[in-house]
Formats: structure tokens, sequence, C-alpha cells
């Protein structure tokens, strides 16, 4: 089969491979599409950071290792052990693995272990490729009305309802948004879901401010032209209740921090692009609270956190699938028209689906 296996840094190549052998708890998944996540584009520009160059101490994986964890499609083939899928199911994949024996994923807080295990990752096995084994646990059985494609969205929306959900963010508070590439849109949507009065946006691309709009934003920013938190504090008399950065840069955490009403929360959620400043007063004297967010609900609590969530509002049609994805381009293509595209500074894309 084909594989788009991250061989080094700035290097995928279209791999023919052998299929990997379905252990007694593992499925089989025929893949129908993967999204383009942003550790992948770090991972490409910088890497290998997560991707293991000598064989992992788990998984026995090593480079080159095909990528992609935003993915699902339909089961063909299952494991002698597995009971809660059968072939032909359609599926979404929850890509990370916790170690199970950790302080943490004792406490059931599964997504902050340390050890994790990630589809695309250290695994050995990912969605930009025809077919993936993964295991059984992993996986989330999609309802009729929620095409296989569709599988792709569940877990970037997942990130964007975990990070509403840690920020406190209730119904009737005001939010503000900076930053909104793929992770953004998911919380302007999800915010907007969950009673947010109004929300705003700051984010200087025009293609993806016209995009939150269509998610819920009530007022979009390009902060090129417009002083964001200036702005934000007039409309909200000082500050927004609860302030979400996702872009990753100095500059915009401390526009959030300005962006917040005293006492408010600034919820960060983005990958640092390198250290960043602010003055502390401004965090101290306001009593703001500044939480952190990573990824969602893991195995075996995930059907009851955010990818079940996430599973039943594409199902009820309340997240526009069609405005979200922005371009759909076949695995041969991944590179061109789905990774440089993607880090264009000029780029008008948000989510692109990679297709076997």
């Amino acid at each position: 089969m084909r594989a788009a296996r991250f061989h080094d840094n700035e290097e995928i190549r279209i791999d023919e491979v052998d299929p990997s052998p379905v252990g007694e708890t593992d499925v089989r998944i025929d893949v129908a599409a993967c999204g383009i996540c942003g550790s992948d584009l770090i991972e490409y520009q910088r890497g290998p950071l997560h991707t293991p160059e000598k064989p992992h101490p788990v998984t026995g994986a090593s480079l080159p290792v095909p990528m992609g964890h935003e993915f699902g499609g339909t089961v063909t083939d299952v494991g002698s052990a597995v009971t809660r899928v059968d072939e032909g199911d359609r599926v979404a994949v929850h890509p990370n693995i916790p170690c199970g024996k950790c302080r943490y994923c004792e406490d059931g807080r599964y997504n902050v272990c340390p050890d994790v295990v990630a589809v695309g990752f250290q695994l050995g096995e990912g969605g930009f490729a025809e077919s993936a084994v993964v295991p059984a646990g992993q996986v989330h059985p999609l309802p009729d009305s929620v095409p296989a494609e569709a599988a792709a969205l569940v877990e970037p929306f997942a990130v964007g309802l975990h990070a509403v959900r840690r920020s406190g963010l209730q119904p009737g508070d005001t939010a503000a948004v900076f930053g909104c590439g793929p992770i953004g849109q998911t919380v302007v949507q999800a915010a907007t879901a969950t009673g947010a009065k109004r929300v705003f946006v700051s984010e200087p691309n025009d293609t993806r401010r016209g995009i939150a709009g269509s998610f819920g934003a009530d007022v979009t920013i390009d902060p090129l032209e417009t002083d964001a938190p200036g702005a934000i504090s007039s409309a909200t008399d000082g500050g927004v209740d609860v302030a979400f950065e996702f872009a990753g840069v100095e500059a915009t955490f401390n526009a959030a921090i300005d962006s917040s009403r005293r006492g408010g929360t600034v919820t960060v959620g983005s990958m640092s692009r390198g250290p960043v400043s602010t003055d502390l007063d401004d965090i101290v004297t306001t009593e703001r609270t500044v939480v952190g967010t990573y990824c969602y609900g893991f195995p075996p609590r995930a059907n009851r956190t955010e990818f079940g969530a996430v599973i039943q509002s594409l199902a009820d049609g309340d997240i526009d699938v069609d405005a979200y994805v922005t371009d759909r381009i076949a695995l041969s293509d991944i590179v061109e028209s789905g990774f440089e595209a993607l880090l264009a500074s000029d780029t008008d894309q948000v989510k692109v689906l990679v297709t076997p």
C-alpha cells in the first residue's frame, strides 16, 4: 500500500509499504480522509521532534514513519479479541494512547500522561496512508448520518471543545479568540455552541476571519489594522470574560491578557514558537487566571468526553464542515498542495484533508 512517511526534516515521501498485521486487539481501517494538523506541520518543518529516530521503547517504531492522526474510515479487519466494532463499521480514530501506569493515568487525567504513544508519530501507523492498524480501544463508531470523511474533523473539534471547557466559559459570557487557524476556528464554534453572548476574533488572514464569522464570531478584527485589545475592551466595558490564545507568539499572548477583564481567564492552547515574555503585574494585580489546555479526553473516558460530543454535533448538523474544510487533496499531492501550501505566509487554507 502507499503511505506518506516522514523521513527527516522537510522530507516526506510517498512509499510503497507492506500493510501491518492485525493483532488480536487491533483493527485495520481503510482511510477515508486524514487532516493535516499544526503539529504535523511543526514536525515537518522542525523535526524529528516526536517521531522516533531509534526504535521506540513501547512500539518499536522508528523513522521513517507514516504521519497523520486526524482520520477515520471503514474497518476492514478485526483482531480475534475485538468485540466492540465489526468489519464494515465506519469509525473515527482517537490517536493518543496513554501509558495507563503513571499518577496522571491513575487519576484519569490521561491527556497529561507524559508517556503517550500517538498514532502518526510513535505508533508506526498513520492516517496519511491507504490503511492503518490501531488498537480497537482507540476507535469511535460513527452514526449513519456522519460521512466517513467527517471523521477527520472529530479530533480538531475535540481540541476546541476541551479548550472551552477548560476555560470555564458560561452561557452569557463574552469571549475573544486570538488566532483563527484550524484550532482557533473550533474554539469559536464551541464557544458559540456553549452560549457565549459575544465572540470576538483577532486574526490577520481575511479568509480565516470570514470562516470565523460563519462559525458564529460576532466581531472579527484584523490586528494589523486595529488595536484588537483596545477595541475589545471598549466594546465589553473593560474586557471579555474569557480570552483564548491560539497563535503561539508573544504578541498574541499579551493581547489576549490585555483583552480580558480584571478577574477574567486567559486560556492558552497554542504550541509555542519560542519563549514568551509578559508583565506579571497584568496577571497578579488584576487576579486574572491563566489556564493551559491540551488535547481532549482520552480512552477509556473519551466516549463520555469531547470525542463523543463532537461526533454527536456532527450527527446533528451543528458543525459547518464545508466552511471548515478548505481543500481536499490526493495523497500524492500531500507535500506541495498540503504541507507547503499550509506553511506559505499568504495561505488561505484552514483545514486540508488528504484522501488516499
